[in-house]
């Protein structure tokens, strides 16, 4: 017997989960397999890289772009209704009262507001929602008015002998260009070139050299290209230079700079960002390279992250190992930054793995409390201290509203951003479906002054084979050329496309996964283009963990139903002693809860070589009232195989399930039912 991963909803041990032969007859129609857009092309429309940094092979759509449908606008519903829209209510950090960010001499004037503040503005010029963007432009007219004469601006002093630490003020400008996406408010390219020229002659001996910004600098450094690419002012050159020569050494062979979780979902990408300029091939290998040594060390679990913890150790590397929720959204964040420098699909494609595999069993189903540290297998989610065997000490693995000052505040910004990269523009003036999901995107294409369409994707995706995207154009415009590029996911093993009911076919062979299908033509109103990707189930072996597997379906991880019992409590006696409630907020209306297991956890997988795939059962269901498909009870597909429990594979003596067994593990316990079925496996959650 093999062991596998196992994962539920939020109690997790996880199993083992893994689409374009396409054909179109219509005349105008020249559909071709590539491996990325024409980038010596110019795309007027949009912001794109400035001479000397290299072509931008994908062109971000500003904010409001893109409209959220079918469960991802449901996500974005309960993230205004949960933590994410109400932390300004609730959080000691974001109380007005006397914050540094609103007033000179305030307290609380470190990354939490800015860390909130990146998300709830993008999330709510998403939802249109009118209250939320006055609260957002509160903070942000405060932050305007705190810049000084030379361009500082923010809560902490940078004229001491040692300087301050300028990390959260990365994040206001990452938010403050979001912010301008929006509105076109010139405010913020003022504001930004004076907090630039302020870094330009701020010395040397003093800048970046604390922890949090040393490590950071990468976003500064993201920053700065984005304004160059809008003033052409060259002097940010020279400034990108000197961010780069005093950041952390993200170029390392062998090592890191540290090993601290959300540091490396968020600052591996720096050398990538770098190579813009420098157009050195090693950097952007660098970013590459660091992405796997941590894999290597630590990554042998599904769900695209890695045993990290809050820091990585040395002999830790069993699945019950987790990572923080901030880690998992800046992974995110990091991986959409990085497709749209390099044009790589597999950056597009990981990001699919994190968001459906491991980011929504972080956060509770109405987004009212979030977990520190997720695991792949982590059958027990409570607020007891589980160090040693996880690197915190401290509730830590609780569902709490604060069980951290980070996570509770950073978790914002990381299905905004996902949905903001749904779709991207080609330096050829046209369109990538680049990540899947309902939508509607409205964008200008073609050459010259360009032409605005609407193309509206439906789909249930991941837990929908088809892809469906239909055109509009205006009621003056009778037809406009542009490319429309479909991407051919990793898994896609047998695709097909139509195009008006027609199937398309490809004068360069079939479309092969992690490329995208180019349809050039002159498009017309009601125009429909249907992709079909065609999901198939797959083990995952993972070696460097004792042999045990992972079942894949398509883009989705799946995992052993565990029964939940959850126990309610107060999570102001839970919460870590660094976060807080604000005295008005009723604690009543955001519990704490412990989740434990009602049913066993422990089984594995008959010999996954003598399991025929083909034969798998899937059972399906139907697509949940609410729209809300990740929870134990509404998920659309469940997946049945032959297993036994494993009665040696306990709970240990950290109150964390033990490591898996080697595999395979001789036993002879079946089912309490006699059965040698697992069935109900469900879509990990981790």
């Amino acid at each position: 017997m093999t062991v596998i991963h196992m994962k539920s909803f939020v109690l997790m041990t996880t199993v083992a989960v893994f689409a374009f032969a396409a054909t179109c007859s219509a005349a105008d129609v020249a559909a071709t397999c590539v491996d990325r857009p024409n980038e010596s092309a110019t795309n007027a429309h949009y912001l794109a890289n400035r001479a000397p940094l290299t072509p931008s092979p994908f062109l971000k759509l500003p904010l409001g772009a893109i409209e959220a449908n079918g469960w991802l606008g449901r996500y974005l519903e309960l993230q205004r209704d949960g933590l994410s829209g109400k932390l300004g209510e609730l959080s000691k950090w974001l109380e007005k009262k006397d914050n540094a960010w609103l007033c000179k001499g305030g307290k609380y004037g470190w990354e939490e507001l800015p860390y909130w503040l990146r998300g709830y503005v993008d999330l709510a010029y998403l939802l249109k929602d009118e209250k939320m963007i006055a609260e957002a432009k509160i903070w942000i007219e405060a932050i305007l008015t705190s810049q000084r004469e030379d361009g500082y601006f923010g809560p902490a002093n940078p004229d001491v002998e040692k300087g301050c630490d300028l990390w959260p003020n990365m994040l206001v400008l990452f938010l403050m260009q979001s912010y301008y996406e929006y509105t076109g408010d010139e405010r913020v390219i003022e504001f930004m070139s004076r907090y630039f020229d302020w870094i330009a002659m701020y010395p040397e001996q003093k800048f970046l050299k604390t922890y949090w910004e040393n490590s950071r600098a990468g976003d500064l450094l993201y920053s700065c290209f984005w304004l160059y690419n809008i003033t052409g002012n060259e002097t940010l050159l020279t400034v990108a230079k000197k961010i780069n020569a005093n950041t952390a050494n993200w170029k390392q062979e062998s090592t890191l700079p540290n090993w601290h979780n959300v540091n490396i979902a968020q600052c591996f990408r720096q050398p990538a960002t770098w190579w813009m300029l420098s157009k050195n091939e090693a950097d952007k290998f660098a970013t590459y390279n660091d992405f796997w040594l941590i894999r290597a060390c630590y990554g042998q679990v599904p769900g695209g992250l890695w045993g990290g913890d809050e820091n990585s150790r040395v002999g830790y590397i069993d699945p019950r190992q987790g990572v923080e929720t901030c880690g998992i959204f800046e992974q995110m964040t990091s991986d959409m930054i990085l497709f749209r420098i390099t044009g790589d699909l597999f950056w597009v494609d990981h990001c699919e793995e994190v968001a459906f595999n491991t980011a929504p069993a972080a956060v509770m189903p109405n987004f009212k409390a979030l977990r520190y540290i997720t695991c792949p297998n982590q059958p027990i989610s409570d607020s007891k201290n589980h160090s040693p065997g996880i690197d915190n000490a401290g509730p830590f693995m609780a569902m709490n509203p604060f069980s951290s000052r980070c996570c509770q505040h950073n978790h914002t910004h990381g299905w905004p951003y996902y949905i903001e990269n749904l779709w991207t523009a080609t330096p050829d003036g046209g369109l990538a479906a680049t990540l899947y999901g309902a939508s509607k995107v409205n964008a200008k294409v073609g050459v010259g002054e360009g032409v605005p369409v609407t193309l509206t994707e439906t789909s249930n995706y991941p837990f929908d084979d088809v892809i469906n995207i239909a055109v509009s154009l205006p009621e003056d415009v009778k037809s406009v050329s542009f490319p429309l590029y479909v991407r051919v996911p990793k898994w896609s093993l047998e695709p097909s496309v139509t195009l008006n009911d027609l199937p398309v076919s490809f004068a360069n062979g079939k479309p092969e996964p992690q490329k995208w299908i180019r349809i050039e033509r002159e498009w017309k109103d009601g125009d429909k283009i249907a992709a079909t990707f065609p999901s198939q189930a797959s083990f995952r072996k993972w070696d460097q963990n004792k042999g045990c597997v992972s079942i894949d379906f398509g883009p989705l991880t799946y995992s052993l139903k565990i029964k939940e019992r959850y126990v309610k409590m107060d999570g102001r006696k839970v919460a870590m002693g660094d976060s807080g409630w604000q005295a008005g907020a009723k604690q009543e209306d955001w519990p704490s809860y412990d989740i434990l297991p009602d049913s066993e956890w422990n089984y594995g997988l008959l010999d996954p070589e003598k399991i025929d795939l083909s034969e798998v059962k899937i059972v399906k269901r139907d697509w949940p009232k609410d729209n809300f498909p990740w929870t134990i009870d509404s998920v659309p597909y469940s997946i049945k195989l032959p297993g036994k429990q494993i009665p040696s594979w306990k709970i240990d003596e950290y109150g964390l399930c033990a490591p898996v067994p080697f595999s395979p593990v001789k036993t002879d316990r079946t089912r309490s039912n006699g059965s040698r079925k697992i069935e109900n496996f469900r879509v990990s959650r981790s």
